[in-house]
């Protein structure tokens, strides 16, 4: 029985959490958040998702609590924000095995910094698309069940592998995994959808079937897109078929493809749910705006692409951050000056 970590147990990695639990996988849920660790640790984990309620007891720890723990990890999935990524696998590197994999259930490209700290051989790039949110300490509203929850796998050098198939027979508990060869393409994919939903709906702190609606948001929206997507051209990645998608998808032209990762994406989290960036806003925590929409913009300068709906996108966020606006469908119009 190979022992697993949850590393970063908020709405994501408490839903996949829960999943391995009911599979019968020996699973620890480790997180930053005391009052998280301890509703768990006292009444175990609960998850309303479309169709079902979970309540299961869990092995919840405190990040002190691993020192004396001192867990030997075959498997650690990765699923704190991206910003707390760096320290996490630094804390983490002693207690994952030699042989073990460290797989970065996350959106942005985490695999840049978190394979140089562990090792290349260790790391696995996932992308995954689960909405999902906290309502308090130890519960949590997955808005997509596991039926609508897809999963995918691959290796940084393209390589399928056997740990990759292993890794998807776990993923079968939490959805429908698929194994790629083209894993950094699928992220690609993965960014433009967020491009286009997290940072653009995040600054409007409404959701997601709301902000669709509004006059000019599509606009904004598939302008980030369609910069993600040259970006991406132009340091040589293709666009994978992600959320089951097919390759036929994808024969259109660029916008169409665009416009269909958009779609796919919005019509995955459902017509209740509020995005990442929402809730964060909402909660006044950091959000991930800097490593979606923002890193679209340093890679687009580094191979000379403009990104100017990207970097205004990034800056409406962050001044919501500092408090200057609050998240408001005005930012709709605020947005536009950051342009011109």
């Amino acid at each position: 029985m190979q022992k697993i970590a949850i590393l970063g147990t908020g709405a994501i990695g408490a839903s996949i959490g829960l999943d391995l639990v009911e599979a019968g996988y020996d699973v620890i849920l480790i997180d930053q958040w005391p009052e998280h660790v301890d509703a768990m640790k006292q009444h175990g984990l609960f998850v309303r998702m479309p169709g079902s309620e979970h309540q299961q007891a869990v092995k919840a720890y405190h990040l002190n609590e691993i020192y004396t723990l001192n867990p030997q990890l075959d498997i650690v999935l990765l699923c704190a924000k991206s910003y707390d990524s760096m320290w996490l696998t630094q804390f983490i590197k002693p207690y994952l095995k030699s042989d073990g994999m460290l797989v970065c259930v996350q959106n942005s490209f985490n695999d840049e910094w978190v394979a140089p700290i562990i090792g290349k051989e260790r790391d696995v790039p996932c992308v995954i698309e689960l909405s999902a949110a906290i309502t308090e300490p130890g519960k949590v509203q997955r808005n997509t069940n596991r039926q609508g929850t897809w999963i995918g796998l691959g290796e940084l050098d393209g390589q399928l592998t056997p740990r990759l198939e292993m890794l998807k027979a776990i993923f079968t508990h939490v959805g429908t995994p698929e194994v790629s060869s083209n894993i950094l393409g699928s992220k690609w994919s993965k960014l433009i959808a967020n491009s286009m939903t997290q940072g653009p709906i995040g600054m409007l702190g409404m959701k997601s079937s709301e902000a669709v609606l509004l006059d000019g948001f599509f606009e904004i929206a598939l302008a980030a897109g369609m910069e993600t997507f040259l970006v991406a051209k132009q340091m040589g990645f293709t666009i994978e078929p992600v959320f089951g998608l097919e390759q036929s998808d994808f024969d259109g032209s660029p916008r169409d493809a665009v416009e269909l990762l958009f779609k796919t994406l919005v019509k995955h989290i459902g017509p209740h749910s509020r995005n990442a960036v929402v809730q964060d806003h909402a909660k006044g925590r950091r959000t991930e705006v800097d490593y979606l929409n923002g890193y679209v913009v340093k890679k687009g300068l580094e191979c000379n692409v403009p990104t100017p709906m990207n970097t205004a996108v990034t800056k409406m966020n962050q001044m919501i951050d500092e408090g200057i606006y609050p998240a408001e469908e005005k930012n709709l119009q605020r947005i536009q000056s950051l342009l011109n």
